[in-house]
């Protein structure tokens, strides 16, 4: 909209672009204000780093999750800030990238933008950060890579795997049982193919019993389908049975309400009713034909084939779900039909052993010994949900650090050890540069020590004495000190490698580009403009909420008489 001024005020013309309400805020206040509202975030999830970390209790309505995962915490998190969402973003990346790390890369670009805030105050452009972190950031991943340690085809490489997982699980709940989970999670991410897709590593929830009740199936378990009238007539073993997996409903349909069928006599309806009767039979005896004796379907079977089957001496079960049907079609070889027709030995599959199984309050269908499995089960066990549930949670890190571990075939310490060794590394490399980079790396590398600092601090020693000792070890012996980190399972500087704390390289890659960008891109931003809702969305909110009570049922329009045509 362009003011209208007469020939006087034309020197001066007031042009307005933006419509009225609109927020904007710009320059170094609008920089500084992203970066508080960040480190906000930050000290949200900064005790939960390390195995001595806390746990967070966010509670929505009638849900309540107990968890020191980063990634849950923050998707769990009501983020509205636009430039604090960034962190929720790389937390995300985090969790699907590797797995593992996800508190880390929110702690290490929260530490970023801490480090900037004094230059952007001291008034250094905020190109120039962007740029010495990017730099900084190439060499750091250079030093990773040229300094981790490479996993060879031996048999020690089984027992690197155990530890990364280990590594993973000791900030967990389960921490307690890490060798006992490691052990078991190793053997799964074995089972798979080469590709890895951990949608073949099923993971079922039972209450009851203790943690160390959970076991690992080779092959698929799921929990007993709803079932209809003669389902318990059915047998619940076999050995060696040919399965049959359905993408097909087996039940009488019914007509449509709207489905309109003229009729000369009651004959023709009887027709009608009959020609149903024979589909569902027809479908019924080439199940039977192909020598089927497990059938399962994604959608329902109804009664009247539970019936059928159940009189002839075979196991059904309908509506199971999806991610279940895919690993048994991996498993047994069978393929997943649409239609009865050609239901030949190729496209069922097998497996050793059948069996349903009670375990706690639920019934459970095992299919184990199968040839060639290439997908699994791992059933968890606890006496509470929240546990069971955090306990998944770390189980899926722990899945996702062994999976990286066999690809990436390299490792480095944990404990704040890289850390520390890149921390040096940079200070040193600021010897052969000069003018303001020299000041973005260090700030860089002071960042990097946030990770060693805040395990200290969780665990309850003195930080700075930590860092102290680690900054000694790391500078005067290059060899050894390189891998020195905070233990803070015995409250000690120690060598991490030696202590076992072992994670795959690629997780502390993500975690330094994943930070870095996310600081670059919030540091880019100068100004933020916040449009207004337009007159037709403000009144059709006001119309939203005029039309409707607080119960979300339409309010009674009052005052209203009801009057005739001529009515006055």
């Amino acid at each position: 909209m362009v003011s209208c001024m007469t020939a006087k005020q034309s020197e001066n013309p007031s042009i307005v672009i933006l419509r009225e309400g609109t927020e904007d805020s710009q320059g170094k206040p609008q920089i500084i204000s992203n970066i508080n509202a960040c480190q906000s975030i930050v000290d949200v999830v900064k005790t939960t780093l390390g195995p001595r970390g806390m746990d967070k209790l966010i509670h929505q309505q009638r849900s309540v999750t107990i968890s020191n995962d980063g990634a849950t915490i923050i998707q769990l998190l009501d983020i509205v800030h636009p430039a604090a969402k960034t962190l929720v973003d790389i937390a995300k990346s985090q969790d699907n990238e590797v797995g593992d790390g996800t508190t880390s890369v929110v702690l290490f670009a929260g530490e970023l933008l801490n480090q900037s805030k004094q230059f952007i105050e001291e008034g250094m452009h905020p190109s120039v950060i962007i740029k010495g972190y990017r730099e900084a950031m190439t060499k750091s991943i250079d030093r990773i890579r040229e300094c981790s340690i490479k996993i060879a085809e031996e048999e020690g490489r089984r027992d690197i795997l155990k530890k990364c997982a280990q590594t993973s699980l000791n900030s967990k709940i389960i921490s307690k049982y890490k060798e006992f989970f490691s052990e078991m999670v190793v053997q799964a991410v074995e089972i798979l193919e080469s590709d890895l897709d951990k949608s073949f590593i099923g993971i079922k929830k039972v209450t009851g019993g203790s943690v160390t009740d959970s076991f690992l199936v080779e092959g698929v378990a799921f929990k007993k389908t709803f079932s209809y009238a003669g389902f318990e007539q059915q047998p619940k073993k076999f050995v060696n049975p040919k399965i049959c997996l359905l993408n097909l409903e087996l039940e009488l349909k019914s007509e449509k309400e709207n489905a309109e069928i003229r009729l000369d006599s009651p004959e023709d309806y009887q027709k009608i009713v009959d020609a149903e009767w024979t589909l569902i039979y027809e479908k019924l005896e080439k199940i039977i034909a192909s020598g089927s004796q497990v059938i399962l379907s994604k959608l329902p079977i109804g009664d009247l084939a539970t019936q059928y089957f159940a009189d002839r001496g075979l196991f059904c079960a309908g509506r199971v779900p999806n991610d279940d049907l895919l690993r048994l079609a991996k498993s047994t070889g069978g393929v997943v039909q649409t239609t009865v027709n050609g239901l030949t030995d190729d496209v069922l599959g097998t497996c050793g052993v059948f069996e349903e199984k009670q375990l706690g309050n639920e019934r459970y269908n095992f299919f184990t010994q199968c040839i060639g499995t290439k997908s699994c089960t791992i059933v968890l066990r606890g006496g509470a949900d929240q546990y069971i549930e955090e306990a998944e949670r770390s189980l899926n890190d722990a899945i996702m650090i062994v999976r990286r571990a066999v690809k990436a075939n390299a490792v480095v310490a944990g404990g704040g050890a890289i850390e520390m060794e890149l921390s040096r590394f940079l200070r040193e490399y600021l010897r052969s540069i000069s003018g303001k980079q020299q000041l973005v790396i260090n700030g860089f590398a002071k960042a990097l020590e946030i990770i060693p600092k805040t395990l200290a601090e969780n665990s309850g020693m003195d930080s700075t004495d930590v860092l102290n000792k680690l900054r000694q070890k790391h500078t005067q012996d290059a060899e050894d000190g390189i891998w020195f980190g905070v233990d803070v399972i015995n409250g000690r500087c120690a060598n991490m490698y030696k202590e076992f704390v072992w994670e795959p390289e690629l997780v502390r890659i993500n975690v330094i580009s994943a930070a870095t960008e996310a600081a670059c891109t919030i540091l880019s931003v100068d100004q933020t403009i916040k449009n207004p809702k337009s007159e037709q969305q403000q009144a059709e909110a006001a119309g939203r909420l005029q039309g409707t009570s607080q119960q979300g049922r339409p309010r009674p329009q009052m005052g209203r008489g009801i009057r005739g045509r001529g009515g006055k």
